[in-house]
């Protein structure tokens, strides 16, 4: 009797089970949106850490070629992070305050990390005149930077200030008449491959620094997202 009564309205009962499969599928997303991240614009982002010349840019910023001296000596260019994943951040050896936490987690980062050798970490100090290469090297070796894997750079003051202004977006200046005084902020910053911003996260917080390894994990597997 059911082969008959299935018989008689089969095409009615497959359209119910078809409708109601992709009702289901269209709630289930809804309440279950795939994940996503976002790609900052200097637009998006907070105007006292973006140089005015590009906050009005809502679209296509990228981070803008760059060359800094590492702790081995090493010229360090944007060459050295093609098809890379990588974090950056700013700092100087010296900071008492928030500087020893970011470097605590930077360094726990290394070690989640290595699992993925496309991912690298890269930290610019905002005071040159003090952090020289030997001092940035004997920091580096303290807190167990990996060659290779963490570089941390030092260089031209006014090339640093305009990297964190107009490529990272993290740094605000002290004194409007003093412009290459910065003030750095406790951003990570999370690049993707094609030098897009993709992510900021608290790197005094280690519940931030959890959302940051699942969203590297992430991009890893979505390089084209």
């Amino acid at each position: 009797m059911f082969f008959q009564y299935f018989k008689r309205y089969k095409y009615f009962i497959i359209s119910f089970v078809l409708f109601s499969v992709i009702v289901l599928t269209l709630y289930y997303n809804a309440l279950n949106p795939p994940k996503r991240l976002p790609i900052y614009s200097p637009a998006e982002v907070n105007p006292e850490l973006v140089d005015t010349s590009i906050q009005h840019v809502k679209k296509y910023h990228t981070i803008a070629d760059f060359s800094f001296i590492n702790q081995y000596r090493d010229t360090i260019t944007q060459e050295d992070f093609k098809g890379k994943v990588y974090i950056a951040d700013f700092f100087f050896t010296t900071c008492p305050t928030i500087c020893p936490i970011m470097t605590k987690n930077m360094s726990g980062l290394q070690k989640e990390l290595m699992r993925f050798p496309e991912v690298k970490l890269l930290s610019h100090t905002v005071m040159p005149h003090i952090d020289s290469v030997s001092v940035i090297k004997a920091y580096g070796d303290k807190h167990g930077a990996i060659k290779d894997k963490w570089h941390l750079v030092t260089g031209n003051k006014k090339d640093i200030y305009y990297t964190a202004r107009k490529s990272y977006m993290v740094v605000k200046t002290s004194e409007a008449s003093e412009l290459y005084d910065m003030v750095h902020t406790e951003n990570f910053v999370l690049v993707d491959t094609k030098r897009r911003v993709r992510g900021y996260y608290d790197g005094t917080n280690e519940e931030e620094m959890v959302r940051l390894l699942e969203d590297i994990e992430w991009l890893i597997q979505n390089p084209n997202n």
